[in-house]
């Protein structure tokens, strides 16, 4: 087949220059690429112009529904996906990671943007700085899209979860995308990305796609573009480099070589249930996607008195392993996704193998299922042994991107944190111990080299997603060799297409950008009690001034008697005294609360569904027997939940007769819809 580029909103062929890409199990040429024809200044205006402010016209809800609608479209119609991804090399277990894996990841941030995202265009980060000694100059930091593109370079190895897992974080913060995967899977991607354009669920502009060359691509990225790169720590610095990207400063997050490495602690014993998961968990790591994987576990380390039984358990695993074409459901791994890439593994291996022992696996008389041998890009997998990991550091350096992992010895676990680290970075690092100080040790010692920690013991097991399995919710990336950048990590990765603006004025200028009440802006008055009202009737600053209540000392004592609470400073005057805090008997912080309630909350059934939590509490000042308290009740922040309620914040201030502020908290309700 012939792939086609998506560039300006239609579908663009060639065959001028076109590549040949070939299965990664025959060898047969299965599709041809080229992107003669394409103006690639042209795409990047396309979407600053037309992809760009379609979605930013919309909120962060809208996006992320929009997103859940995408993820379920691609999810009803994956199976289809499944047969073409046999031909990258990849087992159904291979591509389950992928294809499922890949939509799972929409899902996801579709979720957080809706729970943990406003229903605006503007993300508010972080609290109002007071800058000035009344509250009349206020200081706010706030996100909002860049109005430029997003370029996603990926890797050969996950043509389907490397382009979603990028997508939607880029998509949610409101910023298209132009997405360039590895040729040599890219017919995965295009048959991924055809069902997107079909879909009619992403705005006009959203995304474009390039099978092959970028030509000059890069030479037209300014301050407002992203680039996304996951592949070589070479290319990565070139691309860097590049004298666009200099002198516009364009933000540039790579993902690149990585070292990782395994440990198994110290109090791991053969026969203990952390030394049997540590074997499983190496061996799954070479053989999963047959070892192309970014985070593939490439350094065993292990104890010194441990390592012929760590190497001959690692072995009988291995010899289980069949090898072949992934539709035969005998095979545990299938082949390398071409034969480039196969021809650099094999160098890389005999680059490993001047200084270390080959322990398992033969290069030249291994099996293979329902394939041949030669004209697929199959390779065994190979373990080797450097017995000096200190002195003979090429482990530490070379990286196979295959089936390949080398087992170091250690003498101490400050050894075991050293050998880690010299990596010089890495995506991940995992530690096999059920002792919490050898956990903290890891954490304080190598935590600085590496992007990610999983420490894994029989109490986590059985829920763990693995070493190798980077998750929506969490950051990927690492320092170092690792690239230096961060993905994902929920809705931090969406930050990266946001820039972040301190916005400076009085607190009706900051309620007005965010859209959310700051004490000190105007206080409207309601029409009716604000708990009479629908979600969508309430105003932003909308405002309830209850009467007055007076606290006794009476109701101090049955509060006491009633909760079970009698705390010194409630109930004994000499004890309270002595307190640095207190004059005397003070109220309890939760009388206060609940006297407060009585004074705001309207008694009679109404829009008002729930209550279901207080953040931000303080008490500021005490309340005692004898003070006035009244509350202030202001509408903050309304976030819509589904069609038939929403989320309503209020600021709550409880004063004193002094108008002193005893007690401040932000009230969370839900409140009905009209509809």
């Amino acid at each position: 087949m012939q792939l086609a580029n998506f560039a300006e909103g239609k579908w663009i062929q060639s065959n001028e220059g076109a590549r040949e890409l070939r299965s990664a199990i025959t060898g047969d040429v299965i599709a041809t690429a080229s992107t003669s024809g394409l103006d690639f200044k042209m795409m990047l205006d396309y979407g600053r112009r037309v992809g760009g402010p379609n979605l930013r016209r919309i909120t962060f809800h809208e996006r992320a529904h929009m997103l859940k609608a995408l993820a379920k479209y691609l999810m009803e119609r994956k199976d289809a996906l499944y047969e073409l991804s046999y031909e990258t090399g990849a087992t159904k277990k291979d591509s389950w990671i992928d294809i499922d894996g890949g939509i799972s990841t929409v899902f996801v941030f579709s979720s957080k943007g809706r729970r943990e995202l406003p229903d605006d265009q503007v993300y508010i980060d972080g609290t109002v700085e007071q800058i000035s000694r009344t509250g009349t100059f206020l200081g706010q930091h706030v996100c909002t899209s860049l109005q430029g593109c997003a370029i996603h370079i990926n890797a050969f190895n996950f043509p389907v979860w490397g382009m979603l897992e990028k997508l939607a974080p880029t998509l949610l913060a409101g910023v298209p995308a132009i997405v360039k995967p590895a040729s040599s899977t890219s017919y995965l991607t295009e048959a991924v990305f055809k069902l997107m354009v079909e879909s009619g669920i992403l705005p006009d502009g959203t995304i474009q796609l390039i099978c092959g060359s970028v030509g000059d691509l890069l030479d037209h990225v300014t301050c407002q573009d992203v680039i996304s790169f996951t592949g070589s720590a070479t290319t990565a610095q070139k691309l860097n480099q590049h004298p666009a990207v200099v002198k516009n400063a364009t933000r540039f997050i790579a993902e690149t070589d990585s070292l990782n490495s395994s440990i198994l602690g110290p109090d791991a014993a053969p026969g203990s249930p952390e030394f049997d998961l540590f074997v499983k968990e190496v061996v799954r790591e070479m053989t999963i996607k047959a070892g192309q994987k970014c985070t593939a576990i490439r350094r065993a380390i292990v104890p010194a008195d441990y390592t012929g039984d760590v190497i001959d358990a690692l072995k009988a695993r291995l010899a289980k392993i069949t090898i072949g074409n992934p539709r035969d459901e005998s095979v545990r791994m299938g082949a390398l996704a071409s034969q480039g890439q196969r021809r650099d593994v094999k160098e890389k291996i005999e680059e490993l193998a001047g200084e270390n022992e080959i322990v398992f696996g033969d290069l030249a008389a291994f099996d293979v299922v329902g394939a041949d041998r030669d004209k697929g890009a199959f390779l065994p997998p190979v373990l080797f042994h450097c017995d000096n990991p200190y002195d003979k550091t090429m482990a530490h350096h070379v990286e196979p991107f295959g089936p390949v992992s080398t087992v170091m010895p250690y003498k101490d676990f400050d050894a075991a944190l050293q050998i880690a680290n010299m990596g010089e970075g890495s995506l991940v690092a995992s530690l096999f111990t059920h002792d919490g100080d050898v956990a903290r040790r890891a954490v304080l010692g190598a935590g600085a080299y590496h992007g990610r920690m999983m420490i894994l013991d029989r109490t986590s097991a059985a829920e763990s997603t693995g070493h190798g399995s980077p998750l929506p919710h969490l950051v990927h990336g690492g320092p170092g060799r690792a690239g230096g950048g961060e993905e994902m990590g929920g809705i931090r990765g969406v930050m990266h297409y946001m820039q972040r603006t301190a916005i400076q004025g009085s607190p009706n200028v900051l309620t007005s950008v965010t859209k959310k009440w700051v004490k000190g802006a105007t206080e409207i008055k309601g029409p009716e009690h604000p708990f009479r009202r629908y979600f969508e009737d309430l105003e932003i600053g909308e405002t309830l001034i209850s009467a007055e209540r007076e606290v006794t000392l009476e109701d101090v004592e049955k509060f006491a008697e009633f909760t079970g609470d009698k705390f010194y400073a409630h109930m004994i005057e000499e004890a309270a005294a002595a307190n640095p805090f207190f004059d005397g008997r003070v109220a309890h912080g939760y009388l206060v609360l609940s006297f407060a309630a009585g004074l705001f909350v309207e008694p009679d059934p109404g829009p008002v569904l729930a209550n279901y939590g207080l953040d931000n509490l303080r008490f500021m000042q005490p309340t005692y027997p004898g003070d006035t308290m009244k509350v202030r009740l202001t509408v903050k922040q309304k976030t819509p939940r589904n069609e038939e309620y929403g989320e309503v914040r209020w600021d709550v201030e409880v004063t004193n007769q002094d108008g002193e502020t005893a007690a401040a908290y932000d009230l969370l309700t839900m409140n009905a819809m009209q509809g």
